[in-house]
């Protein structure tokens, strides 16, 4: 029986990305289909942070091409971001506002109709532990509480693709595992998860697919079980992104 072809959300095709004379991504492409939680690991300095700016259109794209839900995001930037929602690993909010100031803010950006976002806030706030806080200034919140707080910005418009940078750090367990459980409720709803981080427990327990990064270039990608074989994906990624081996003359290249 055949598998059902499910749409593509991300659609990667020879991305690379220079800064000044060091090419940072070297032709990487990929694609996230419908329903992923899809984890994107390597070393620090390997490339993640910089595709994932590019697909959020934080930054430009130097070759290649990505689209979101079929929209090119170099050509049509506002529409591509209408469809995504952007965590980068440490979230720069304003101090100055209350946390339910910043998420009418987000809401505003987005158009979410007032019920709407009054029930969607009301709820995430409920299950990551913060509407008790929501009401007091940002500077006074902790990371954790910042984190959560972007989290529920990121989801406040129903994301078809969710971009996650390190998303687990500072959470408590408890957000952490209702983070989780948020994830795959987006995925079954039709989106896509796409995030970096270094846990790789996480990554294997709760991603689909996985695709793993070294110097710039993509080392592999496939679902979960193709990736890590008969062995645990630690292991899998330290063999695959081992720093003492010999370099192919393209990662040579990478500086």
């Amino acid at each position: 029986m055949s598998i059902p072809h499910r749409a593509p959300i991300l659609e990667v095709a020879h991305y690379e990305k220079r800064y000044g004379k060091k090419l940072a991504v070297r032709d990487l492409s990929l694609t996230v289909e419908a329903g992923d939680i899809y984890g994107f690991i390597g070393h620090n300095g390997a490339g993640k942070t910089t595709l994932i700016r590019s697909i959020a259109g934080v930054q430009p794209v130097d070759a290649g091409t990505i689209r979101v839900c079929g929209v090119d995001v170099a050509a049509d930037p506002v529409a591509a971001k209408r469809q995504i929602a952007y965590v980068p690993d440490n979230p720069d909010i304003y101090d100055f506002m209350t946390g339910i100031q910043y998420l009418t803010y987000i809401a505003d950006i987005f158009e979410v109709p007032a019920d709407a976002r009054t029930a969607r806030i009301a709820e995430l706030a409920d299950r990551l532990d913060i509407a008790q806080d929501l009401g007091n200034q940002i500077g006074g919140y902790s990371h954790g509480m910042r984190q959560k707080l972007v989290l529920i910005g990121a989801l406040i418009h129903a994301p078809k693709l969710l971009l996650l940078d390190e998303p687990f750090v500072g959470l408590d367990p408890l957000a952490s595992h209702e983070l989780k459980t948020i994830l795959h409720e987006l995925a079954a709803s039709g989106g896509a998860v796409f995030f970096s981080s270094h846990v790789l427990e996480v990554v294997e327990k709760l991603c689909n697919k996985v695709a793993i990064i070294r110097k710039g270039e993509l080392v592999t990608s496939g679902t979960t079980d193709e990736v890590r074989g008969d062995d645990s994906l630690e292991d899998v990624f330290l063999e695959l992104t081992d720093v003492d081996k010999p370099e192919s003359p393209a990662q040579s290249n990478l500086g």
